[in-house]
């Protein structure tokens, strides 16, 4: 465990955020885009990738290979948040301030990945 205690949180919390789409897979099936098919399968698969590069970040030849995951993932997902701000009901009721504010913080999280690479 040579790497900064904050890879290991941002770990964390991919893989708490991996667990929770199996936990409550209702609350991320309601804002995927309709044009995308089988999104049950989806959100468990997104599920399943975010959990793996959590893990994938704290083995240290896998490290490099997790980030880069982490961010093309990260660029995937931007297709959901520009999703959600197409309207109230796209937008699970979520207030369009904080929808227009996840914008940013998904190139802040692609950067703190980045930062370890």
């Amino acid at each position: 465990m040579n790497e900064p205690w904050h890879l290991y949180a941002m770990a964390a919390m991919y893989m708490v955020a991996g667990i929770l789409h199996f936990v409550k897979p209702a609350a991320y099936m309601r804002i995927m885009p309709k044009y995308l098919p089988n999104h049950r399968e989806l959100v468990y698969a997104s599920g399943v990738t975010e959990i793996g590069l959590g893990i994938g970040l704290c083995i240290p030849q896998l490290k490099n290979m997790a980030i880069i995951g982490i961010i093309l993932m990260l660029v995937v997902f931007l297709m959901v948040h520009f999703y959600m701000l197409r309207g109230e009901k796209e937008g699970a009721g979520i207030p369009k301030w904080i929808l227009l504010l996840r914008i940013p913080l998904q190139f802040g999280l692609m950067y703190w990945a980045y930062w370890y690479y």
